[in-house]
């Protein structure tokens, strides 16, 4: 049975994202207007991504929770990588608008000079997203979640886009008067490169994508189980959080179908050590002694 616990702990991260944003983003882009700080608002219209990112992320949990129906047998988690999907494609048109923009001054040569406080907003954002980067990272890890883990790495590359914009701040107020538009810049080529990290992460789940390292991993763990003389044939998919796992083995042919049944038992108990949130089907073929010598 489903553990929908799992989702709701990850709807607290949705909801300490969209918080921070909301604040961080009306700072920056207020700060940032008076205080003559190109950067310090491309920032905070990053943000305000974050804020529609981070609303998708909140929906796509929430319909996640929602249990199996008669057209929907492996219920609504993959609800959850969508979200994430739709939040890379928002992030981007984002990243394209603030490089434009930042190209924009430099063809014009509109340099001005910001404020002191912009620096310091700039750094103050830094380091408040990056203590919610380590709450939503370490949350992520609870509940195995792709689409909290997306919101944590976006969190993350927040905060060192908000430390770059200190630091290009700073350099333009003490002269360097084109350093603030060149780290407009660059902000808006992290933002797209975080889109593009999430969209892959995300893409790559949708189409059945699954890490060959676990796949091996899984192998070797249904391979060590007493009586199972070989894998044949072993598949996986992530479902939100939870990993479908199809497995073909072989076993004696004298074995009883409750002998066998024990079998696939111990190998489902033998790889939930490993992955909690893993769901085992184990098709079983016979093995007639000898027969490879023939």
């Amino acid at each position: 049975m489903d553990n929908y616990e799992d989702l709701k702990r990850g709807e607290r991260g949705a909801w300490l994202s969209i918080i921070a944003y909301i604040f961080l983003a009306t700072l920056k882009i207020v700060i940032g207007s008076l205080g003559n700080s190109d950067a310090l608002q491309a920032d905070g219209l990053n943000n305000t991504t974050d804020i529609v990112a981070s609303v998708a992320l909140l929906i796509g949990l929430k319909i996640s929770r929602i249990p199996p129906d008669k057209d929907h047998l492996y219920g609504h988690r993959r609800t959850e990588t969508i979200s994430s999907l739709i939040a890379s494609f928002i992030m981007f048109l984002v990243g394209i608008e603030v490089i434009w923009q930042a190209f924009l001054a430099f063809i014009h040569q509109e340099f001005a000079t910001p404020s002191v406080l912009t620096a310091i907003v700039a750094l103050f954002s830094g380091v408040v997203m990056y203590i919610v980067y380590i709450i939503n990272n370490n949350l992520a890890k609870k509940v195995d979640s792709q689409a909290v883990r997306a919101a944590a790495y976006d969190n993350r590359s927040d905060a060192y886009v908000s430390f770059g914009t200190f630091i290009g701040i700073t350099g333009a107020v003490i002269g360097i008067s084109w350093l603030d538009n060149l780290t407009a810049f660059l902000v808006g080529v992290l933002i797209i490169y975080t889109a593009w990290k999430i969209f892959f992460d995300a893409a790559h789940t949708l189409t059945d994508g699954f890490d060959i390292g676990k796949i091996e991993t899984i192998h070797t763990i249904i391979a060590e189980v007493p009586q199972v003389h070989e894998v044949l044939d072993i598949k996986a998919r992530m479902n939100g959080n939870r990993i479908w796992i199809d497995a073909t083995i072989s076993v004696k042919a004298d074995l009883s179908v409750a002998e066998s049944h024990i079998i696939t038992e111990k190998i489902e108990t033998a790889i939930r050590e490993s992955y909690p949130n893993a769901y085992t089907l184990v098709h079983i073929e016979p093995y007639f002694a000898g027969a490879d010598t023939e």
